[in-house]
Order: C-alpha cells, then structure tokens, then sequence
C-alpha cells in the first residue's frame, strides 16, 4: 500500500468513524500479529494493569484485573474498538477499548487504553549440563 493511502477517506465510512480511525493512527497501538510470540505487554487502561503475553493465532495469556482475570488465563483476543460494533482485529491502541473472549465469562471488554509497554524478552543460555535456562 502507497503511505498516501494510509489517511485516505473511504466515501462508504461515515465521518466520525474515520476520525477515529486517524486518530487510533496518530496514538499509535500494538498489532497482535507482528509480535513474536511469547511477547509481554504492559497496557495501562483507565482502571487496570494488563499483563498480556501473545500466544499467537488471537490467543494471549492475560491477567491483571480482580474480576475478570486476577490469575494469568488464555483468552481469544478479538481487539480494540472505539466503542462501537467496529473492530479493529487483534489490535491494542491507545485510546481505544480492548476486547477479549474469556472462556467462562464470554466477550470482555475494558476500559480505555491508556499506554502500551513492550517488556523485555528473557534470554536463553546453555549451561554446561546442556539445559536452556531463562535470564532476565
């Protein structure tokens, strides 16, 4: 796609869904999709700190918020919207509420995102024995 393209209004989308479509561009977000797996995320919404590790394919360890998921679950994740039934898939942006299928509780969705932090991967070394071991 041409970089012009990018801001281009499209003639069957009304207007305030296409501000919010620049806007979700200008404040930028996190594609599900080009995160290596076993990628940690930090996101900050209006009332809660999510800890989401990508599994792949949509589905993503998530924890963070006393009700829905104190302990670390394996949710589909669908993505963000702006409050509407459009959905902007396997995607985390600020300003934008995510949303996610928890297998017991059923379509999840949070509060605003407020920022988005990439955590550090842990290194894998060999020791003598030949056993992989995780570093910080």
């Amino acid at each position: 796609m041409d970089k012009s393209d990018i801001y281009q209004v499209h003639p069957n989308l009304d207007s305030g869904i296409t501000r919010a479509i620049v806007q979700s561009e200008i404040e930028g977000g996190v594609s599900l999709n080009e995160l290596p797996l076993g990628a940690v995320l930090e996101v900050q919404t209006k009332n809660t700190l999510y800890r989401i590790e990508n599994k792949g394919d949509g589905q993503v360890m998530i924890s963070g918020s006393n009700k829905f998921c104190p302990d670390p679950i394996l949710v589909d994740f669908q993505g963000s919207t702006w409050g509407t039934p459009m959905c902007k898939i396997r995607y985390i942006g600020r300003g934008m509420f995510m949303e996610f299928h928890h297998p017991t509780l059923g379509t999840i969705t949070t509060t605003r995102v407020k920022d988005i932090h990439e955590l550090p991967m842990p290194r894998r070394t060999w020791s003598d024995s030949g056993i992989s071991k995780m570093v910080s």
